[in-house]
């Protein structure tokens, strides 16, 4: 059990660490979150016309036929489309959203030991290979299904896969393969 823990310990804050490179100094990320001139103006309308929420447009009312859904998507084939997260009230909690990823990352890299240290013969090799299929797990079931449907960016997510999961399973490969 003390092997698990420090081992998740140790490979939280690695994890935690890349994912700040990857966010944070390195930027590979910035795709996501482009800046336009016209900000204060969208702002402005959007919080004349919505409430908190999020929204795809375009949609049709809840209640709508099945023939007239069909009718409003098969029309909107070639024009604009969005998709809005839109909050009334920025807040800056940086410390609170830090230690909840961190937080995240623990359980993330727990489950992952938990599960590794079932297997029977477990050696360098498959943890590194073990820890890529979790994260190609959760990276092709949300991140990529997720840009299926709504054309997102997906190579910054598997370079954060490759490298993170790689590195986590490498730093669980030594230490949880010592004797």
């Amino acid at each position: 059990m003390k092997k698990l823990f420090i081992g998740a310990v140790v490979g939280s804050i690695l994890l935690f660490f890349l994912q700040f490179l990857s966010w944070g100094l390195l930027n590979i990320h910035k795709n996501e979150m482009s800046y336009t001139e016209k900000q204060d103006t969208i702002l402005q309308f959007l919080g004349q016309n919505l409430k908190e929420g999020y929204y795809f447009l375009p949609t049709v009312p809840e209640g709508t036929s099945q023939e007239e859904s069909a009718k409003v998507m098969e029309e909107s084939v070639g024009k604009p489309w969005a998709m809005i997260q839109y909050h009334e009230s920025m807040t800056n909690n940086m410390g609170m959203n830090m230690f909840r990823g961190w937080a995240v990352d623990l359980i993330a890299v727990l489950l992952l030991g938990w599960l590794l240290m079932k297997f029977a013969n477990l050696n360098f090799t498959t943890t590194v290979l073990a820890s890529w299929a979790v994260g190609f797990i959760g990276f092709l079931t949300v991140t990529y299904t997720n840009s299926i449907w709504f054309e997102g960016c997906t190579i910054p997510a598997l370079l954060d896969v490759v490298v993170q999961w790689g590195v986590v399973g490498a730093w669980l490969g030594w230490w949880l393969t010592r004797k």
